[in-house]
């Protein structure tokens, strides 16, 4: 494991967690931003100014990126219908998390264990907000998010293509593995739940 692995699990100042948070704000945004410019050029603007600005408390920041994220949601069902709309968000999500999940991995030192995944994405988790733990079950691997500080404000549509975004970052993490969500909280679960699997079937 990487000192800066390491360091980084122990140990992360405030200013830390809001820097990384505001990049995953603009990351994400943007990458709706893109998507939107092919449906809805029109109406980009228009969502522009419902964004609030990213400052003070990380909480109100948190709250500001997943009303952002509404806006979007929303505007892509209105355009493109629910289906087409959570497929393209997802899809465009995935993208934006794998690369979330690479640059973290160069700039971590993630190795190839999953010891070294886990601990990348409850750095990256706890910036958003997000306490996991993962469970074996029978050979099979599972995250269960049990707390989430997003879920407060996601839509259940929002929190389905934010997800992708997720599995994006986990593959970025590490190229053998794969994450999928199965249930959401926002969905009415108690807690969220996601397999995790190896490239090869389910990771044990």
């Amino acid at each position: 494991m990487s000192f800066r692995l390491k360091i980084a699990s122990l140990w992360l100042p405030e200013y830390i967690l809001k820097k990384e948070l505001d990049k995953v704000a603009r990351v994400t945004i943007e990458g709706f931003n893109d998507v939107l410019k092919q449906h809805a050029p029109e109406r980009i603007g228009e969502i522009a100014t419902k964004d609030k600005n990213l400052e003070g408390p990380i909480e109100e920041r948190r709250a500001a990126m997943a009303m952002a994220h509404n806006n979007r949601v929303k505007l892509l069902i209105d355009v493109l219908g629910y289906e087409n709309a959570i497929k393209i968000g997802r899809e465009a999500m995935f993208k934006v998390g794998c690369k979330l999940g690479q640059e973290a991995r160069q700039r971590l030192g993630v190795g190839n264990s999953f010891k070294d995944l886990e601990l990348a994405a409850k750095i990256l988790y706890k910036i958003l907000g997000i306490d996991f733990k993962i469970e074996n079950s029978d050979g099979k691997l599972f995250m269960k998010v049990n707390r989430c500080y997003l879920s407060k404000y996601y839509s259940s549509e929002s929190c389905m293509v934010l997800s992708a975004a997720d599995e994006g970052v986990v593959h970025g993490l590490n190229e053998n593995m794969s994450m999928i969500f199965k249930e959401r909280i926002t969905a009415g679960a108690q807690e969220c739940i996601a397999c995790i699997y190896g490239n090869n079937g389910v990771k044990s």
